[in-house]
């Protein structure tokens, strides 16, 4: 046995990460029979990491050494999200650069030291090396963190979103569901960022209240009122609900639009709402979703004026006259166009009334800081409103942890207006493996695009050249021309299995792994990364991808407000783990119950530091008492008692891990300890220390060891540096490759209830020592317990430990139909 003298917390994390890397501590064995595989969720690397990743990524770690010592091979992966609009902006800003593809490649390019105040212009090779090397940075960043908090994931197992698995994984899916028919190009409306000139998904939408105003247009002799008079221009149609009794006679019929004398049709549709402004609403392509709605169920035409740059285009649209209204707002931005045209339908009497401030929501991109535009364009989309009821039942058949997170999955399907939209106009991305052949004018073949053989993949198509073509025929009549997109980040994580698990690399261990057991996540991305992965699943393989979904809660700051970035209130965590350690970080995002929201409580950390001391102190006494004994019968009813607890305690938490819920075993396993500390330690201590060859004491010092060997594969998975430290004082290999404790057949047969009635009645000693301001030591020259006879005789075997823990000269149990317990203590101190 080697207890240090005087144990401390200080450096057993640098020491214990060292070791288990060192001896491979929680490397996968492929080689084991039971395989239990967690689909961990990659990590957004474009920044620094912040206290919820820690909250959740705990949680998950906790599940995962739980299933590891019940015997399973444990394959816990850990990934890195890496490409993406975020890295993107990131390498934009740090290194003062912007990407303009029609560059060529310089090999000699390398970043001004510090970013000049114009970007420069790079190629886009050259851009996606400075992506490559920044997020290299960084993930090396997230490493050490995650080391730190002792993630116990297989490091040997890191996959990347942008690395070639992840590339040739995506594409090949991609190529796939396009042979299937599940993948289709279309010219169509799409939800457009003006800022970052990309498309964007339903999923990655999100509403902001903003100041607008309502504006009553004159139609002849009907009122429509509008938040978007400058889209006038794109207006297709009126609407009201069939069975608004004002407008019911005129469906069917046609308008005049004001400015431009544009004939457009008076419909019925039931999204129209009667009580809302006029009850009439006017269908402009697009002003926004609901607007698409119409658009495609009242099969009317596109009338488009907005460009990818957000101003309206210079030639007016189909149908409408290239007259003085339309001059006056071609080329003008959102803003400009619409103080114009209020002018101008002011001016021609158009205007009923001036304009009415309102407050409303408009869709934004959850990473854009300008309102979205809908605008036409040709994308890259999954079929997703085909597959509706099967989706729906994928997520029944789902076990969500906890249960109600199922009504998230479930809304979202249910309120799907598209499909998912998965390609993106940006550069540091998994690139969309076709070409396309050209035709004699140079006009690219959209209908027959060119495929690669899933044996070349990956492939980019901006720099690859097609089976069949020289490179030289790149973009010229009767050649090729490059697919310019990207796939959406979504498109690339939502196929996390099938690139950890080894899909394409790996097709061996993919059949062990897969469909994996575990994912964890957090509730904001059951729309995205869930959801999605369950599509690409079942349209691959048929199934769900994991059997248990078991999503953690936000991390709230300390006034209970949602931790982001734009709000400024993110807490990261190294100068947390600097303060309390690793241990005390893990212990209070343990005390997290699965899918609920938990605030930044520094005190819960410093109850998870003390913990952990107490650990260490508690251990070296118990083995500096009970020593490396042989193994020892437990025969005395206080010992059978505690380790009868303790089995309850074990079997209680082994459900509860069992079933996801970390916090609720932990709320078993901690105050049994401290109980433990408390009160047992007190009781048996002197009988602990009576000599070899007395079976109460070896009773008491088998018991002890029994209890510590079990308390503290109890709180590994919780608490793995300091469990690791104390296991090694006195047992031969890692405690993290230990069996669990899910019973202690050593307390089998004990009366619990008399630890507890032991333990009462010890308190009240203390108590009586406390207020009369003595030491714990202060002798007790007499303890009366009264109580019920079947009490008292619960009691009586434990009477030997109480005298001796409260230096009691005579304990006297009384019988009482009203328990008390009175304490008188000695007059004179202990002698010295």
């Amino acid at each position: 046995m080697t207890a240090p003298e005087r144990p401390s917390l200080d450096g057993l994390e640098a020491r214990w990460a060292a070791r288990w890397a060192e001896e491979g501590t929680y490397r996968f064995d492929p080689g084991r029979p039971e395989v239990y595989a967690i689909d961990t969720p990659p990590l957004t690397v474009s920044g620094s990491l912040h206290l919820g990743h820690a909250f959740s990524f705990t949680h998950t770690d906790v599940l995962a050494r739980f299933q590891r010592m019940r015997g399973q091979a444990v394959f816990y992966p850990i990934g890195w999200d890496d490409n993406g609009l975020a890295t993107e902006r990131r390498v934009e800003n740090h290194y003062g650069v912007r990407c303009d593809p029609s560059l060529p490649y310089d090999p000699a390019f390398r970043p001004p030291a510090t970013p000049p105040r114009e970007k420069l212009p790079v190629s886009r090779p050259n851009f996606v090396e400075l992506c490559t090397r920044l997020t290299q940075q960084d993930e090396q960043a997230f490493e050490a963190v995650w080391r730190r908090l002792g993630l116990s994931v297989d490091w040997e197992r890191i996959y990347t979103t942008i690395g070639e698995p992840a590339r040739r994984a995506s594409q090949r899916g991609f190529l796939r569901l396009l042979a299937k028919g599940e993948a289709y190009h279309a010219e169509a409306p799409t939800l457009w960022d003006v800022t970052y000139q990309t498309a964007v998904a339903q999923a990655e939408l999100e509403d902001r209240e903003v100041a607008g105003a309502e504006h009553r247009l004159r139609f002849e002799d009907l009122e429509v009122e509008t938040t978007r008079p400058e889209l006038l221009p794109a207006c297709v149609a009126l609407v009201a609900h069939p069975d608004d009794p004002r407008y019911r006679d005129q469906l069917g019929g046609t308008v005049t639009t004001p400015l431009l004398g544009v004939r457009v049709p008076l419909l019925g549709h039931p999204l129209a709402d009667p009580g809302k402004g006029t009850g009439l609403a006017m269908v402009c392509t697009f002003g926004d979703v609901t607007d698409i709605v119409w658009w495609r169920e009242l099969r009317l035409p596109v009338r488009s004026v907005l460009g990818r740059d957000g101003r309206l285009r210079a030639d007016p649209p189909d149908g409408v006259p290239a007259g003085t209204a339309w001059a006056e707002l071609a080329g003008a931005t959102v803003p400009e166009a619409r103080r114009r045209v209020v002018g101008l339908l002011r001016a021609a009497g158009a205007l009923a009334g001036e304009p009415r401030p309102i407050t409303h929501p408009v869709k934004f991109y959850e990473n854009g800081d300008r309102p979205l535009e809908i605008v036409t364009s040709r994308q890259w989309f999954v079929r997703l409103l085909d597959h509706r009821r099967r989706l729906l039942e994928l997520g029944r058949e789902l076990d969500w942890r906890p249960p109600f997170m199922q009504a998230r999955y479930q809304h979202w399907v249910e309120g799907l207006t598209g499909d998912w939209l998965v390609s993106r106009q940006r550069f540091y991305g998994v690139p969309i493996p076709l070409w396309y052949p050209l035709d004699a004018a140079g006009e690219a073949d959209h209908a027959h695009p060119i495929v690669p053989p899933e044996e070349r993949l990956p492939v980019d198509p901006s720099t690859d050249v097609p089976d069949g073509y020289r490179a030289e025929q790149r973009g010229r009549p009767g050649g090729f021309a490059a697919d310019p997109d990207v796939f959406d980040t979504w498109a690339t994580s939502s196929l996390t299995p099938q690139i950890a698990g080894g899909w394409v690399t790996d097709p061996e261990l993919f059949a062990r792994v897969f469909p994996m057991d575990l994912r964890p996540q957090g509730p904001e991305i059951i729309r995205t990364w869930l959801f999605y992965t369950v599509v690409r699943s079942l349209f691959e393989h048929g199934e769900l991808p994991w059997s248990t979904a078991v999503i953690s809660g936000w991390v709230l700051d300390p006034d209970r407000k949602k931790m982001s970035k734009s709000k400024g209130n993110v807490v990261t965590p190294m100068s947390l783990l600097d303060r309390y350690g690793a241990d005390a970080v893990r212990y209070w995002a343990a005390n997290g119950r699965p899918g609920t929201d938990t605030a930044v409580d520094e005190a819960q950390m410093r109850v998870g530091r003390r913990l952990a001391i107490k650990l260490l102190n508690a251990s070296r006494f118990v083995l500096g008492v009970a020593g490396e004994a042989g193994e020892e019968p437990v025969t005395e009813p206080l010992d059978l008692a505690m380790l009868a607890a303790l089995d309850r305690v074990a079997a209680g938490a082994t459900a509860d891990l069992a079933a996801s819920d970390w916090a609720r075993a932990l709320e078993r396993v901690e105050p049994f300890f401290w109980a433990f500390c408390d009160d047992h330690l007190e009781l048996v201590k002197d009988r602990a220390y009576l000599p070899a060859g007395e079976p109460a004491g070896a009773s008491a010092r088998a018991a002890l060891r029994a209890a510590l060997d079990v308390l503290l594969r109890l709180f590994a998975p919780y608490l793995p540096y300091v469990t690791e430290e104390v296991w090694s004082w006195w047992r031969q290999g890692s405690v993290h490759r230990q069996p669990w404790p899910e019973r202690v057949a050593a307390g089998r047969g004990g009366e619990e209830a008399l630890l507890g009635a032991a333990g009462r009645v010890l308190g009240e000693v203390r108590k009586a020592k406390t207020e009369a301001r003595r030491s714990m030591r202060w002798p007790v020259e007499r303890l009366l317990v009264r109580d019920t006879p079947a009490a008292l005789a619960l009691l009586r075997p434990a009477a030997a430990d109480l005298a001796a823990a409260g230096r009691v000269a005579s304990l006297q149990l009384q019988a009482a139909g009203t328990p008390s317990v009175e304490v008188l203590l000695a007059a004179e101190a202990p002698a010295s």
